[in-house]
């Protein structure tokens, strides 16, 4: 059995309950490729919250979404049977606690060979989600876009914050730096310190500047000659994107992509053996317009493309 979205040439899209893209909300992994889990939480960020509420608006955006990609040239539903797994358990007020409930929600989709699509949430999630994607496949090459590389010592004197997951995940063994590429930074730093750590950590990192002078396939060039035949982890932040057109996150930082790049750097990242993606830090109630979760939902697509393009070509 595969399972897809309902058809909303045959029911409209405000009917039913709000699952991504309109997927089978379903409990069993049995047949299942795909997962799409919500992750509400924003009890690790250091400016606005609100991104416990990302999963709630980027279902409701993805309800536009159709199955074929014509820029990839790939209909998902042909080659994946995907799922709304619901959201992971949380508790509200208790990070490490949080981290430790997401993670055993996300162990068995990976013992079932299950890819999870997490929706945040804020970025520190991604911590559980690296141990469990880890304990299934051993360590992960990283791909990562995002206007801050979340490799902070500390804030606050907490070493388990939204700014600080990768470089926890990088001493926990969880994801080799060496054969992980971040992108995408901008912004101002605390010092000259910031923005060599990611290298310091053995990361190679493209700041947003060099990334707007290369082509979306020079960038898939580098990250694929990086990442290799690696088990890879793929972390989209939606305040990679400027927030002209992302406004709806925590962090903002102006002066990057417009949405048409940021998905087409996504895009580019074709034949890479990613086992587990999220996107995650968005707010909707900066964003009574909602178009911050109309893009999240967007690149989830792309993600789901990116797997059943690998899934087609073998």
């Amino acid at each position: 059995m595969r399972y897809g979205p309902a058809d909303s040439s045959q029911t409209p899209r405000f009917s039913g309950p709000r699952t991504f893209m309109r997927l089978p909300l379903r409990e069993s992994l049995e047949d299942v490729d795909v997962a799409m889990i919500g992750i509400p939480t924003d009890d690790a960020v250091s400016f606005r919250s609100g991104a416990r509420f990302g999963p709630e608006g980027v279902r409701s955006a993805s309800v536009l979404l159709r199955p074929y990609n014509p820029l990839l040239g790939v209909d998902v539903t042909e080659h994946l049977s995907m799922i709304d797994f619901g959201d992971s358990p949380t508790v509200p007020g208790y990070h490490e606690e949080t981290l430790a409930r997401i993670r055993a929600f996300l162990d068995p989709v990976h013992r079932a060979g299950v890819t999870p699509i997490c929706i945040g949430g804020d970025h520190s999630m991604v911590l559980a989600e690296l141990r469990a994607a880890a304990a299934a496949h051993g360590q992960l090459a990283l791909v990562h876009l995002d206007a801050h590389a979340d490799v902070w010592e500390a804030y606050y004197g907490a070493r388990y914050f939204h700014g600080t997951i990768f470089k926890r995940a990088a001493e926990e063994g969880l994801v080799d730096p060496s054969a992980s590429v971040q992108a995408g930074m901008r912004g101002t730093l605390y010092g000259a310190s910031d923005e060599a750590e990611p290298g310091r950590l053995g990361y190679q990192a493209i700041p947003w500047p060099q990334l707007a002078e290369m082509t979306p396939q020079e960038y898939g060039d580098v990250v694929r000659a990086r990442v290799g035949d690696r088990p890879a982890f793929f972390s989209f932040d939606i305040d990679f994107v400027d927030p002209a057109f992302a406004p709806g996150t925590g962090t903002p930082e102006v002066g990057g992509p417009t949405s048409a790049q940021a998905l087409s750097y996504v895009r580019a990242l074709t034949g890479i053996d990613f086992r587990a993606f999220d996107c995650v830090e968005v707010a909707p109630a900066y964003d009574p317009a909602g178009i911050t979760s109309w893009l999240a939902a967007t690149v989830c697509h792309e993600m789901l493309s990116l797997l059943a393009i690998r899934r087609r070509d073998g």
